[in-house]
């Protein structure tokens, strides 16, 4: 047995392709041959190339041996969830507790809302519906006269969180939110054009904060 065919069994289990016949259809518009056994080691490999095309995708582990996700949605749905746990919203930041979470609420495995565009709108919608719907994260784009940065991500999170803590904090009275930002970034000057990655820093050292208030796992 060459080592694609365990990947490739592994790929029609993870793709749902359990029928035969499905399997060898497959096999002969990719090699001409309808079965694995007849195959040589390179059309082995295309038949498995051709499952990565289809979405298989084979599980990474982190350093902690904790599953990786992977896939063409995998970064925004995973900042998501984990700007859900810095507000405080969920227990757990892991990858495994996004993936429970999506097949509980809409019984999509992670092949799907991970590699396919309908799927995952469906639960980057719902996540970001969440988000607005329990911890007051808006999404409603920048006014024509306002700042550029109240559109971006990181910001609509980090301000989300400082209202959960300092409920009545608005543009005006912004109850120190400005100083924050710039002690936890370094920032000087025009804090506001800040970095994705600045902004990341905040939220997450307001997740704590946010958690405990709201008596949610750290």
């Amino acid at each position: 047995m060459t080592s694609a065919i365990p990947a490739i069994h592994a790929g029609f289990r993870q793709l749902g392709i359990t029928e035969d016949e499905d399997k060898r259809a497959i096999y002969a518009r990719v090699t001409g041959q309808s079965r694995l056994s007849l195959m040589k080691p390179a059309q082995q490999d295309a038949v498995l190339q051709e499952l990565r095309r289809l979405g298989y995708s084979k599980i990474e582990r982190r350093n902690n041996g904790k599953q990786r996700l992977s896939g063409k949605y995998a970064k925004k749905l995973q900042a998501l969830w984990i700007s859900m746990w810095n507000l405080g919203l969920v227990e757990s930041r892991d990858d495994a507790a996004l993936v429970s979470f999506v097949k509980r609420q809409t019984g999509l495995d992670q092949v799907r809302f991970l590699h396919h565009p309908v799927d995952a709108e469906k639960v980057i919608e719902a996540l970001k519906a969440w988000m607005e719907r329990e911890a007051g994260v808006s999404w409603t784009p920048p006014g024509k006269h306002d700042n550029a940065y109240f559109g971006r991500f990181g910001y609509k999170v980090a301000w989300a969180q400082w209202r959960l803590l300092y409920p009545g904090a608005d543009r005006i009275s912004r109850k120190g939110f400005d100083t924050f930002v710039a002690s936890t970034t370094g920032a000087a000057g025009m804090w506001f054009e800040i970095s994705d990655d600045q902004w990341v820093t905040v939220m997450n050292a307001l997740g704590p904060r946010v958690r405990a208030a709201r008596k949610v796992g750290a």
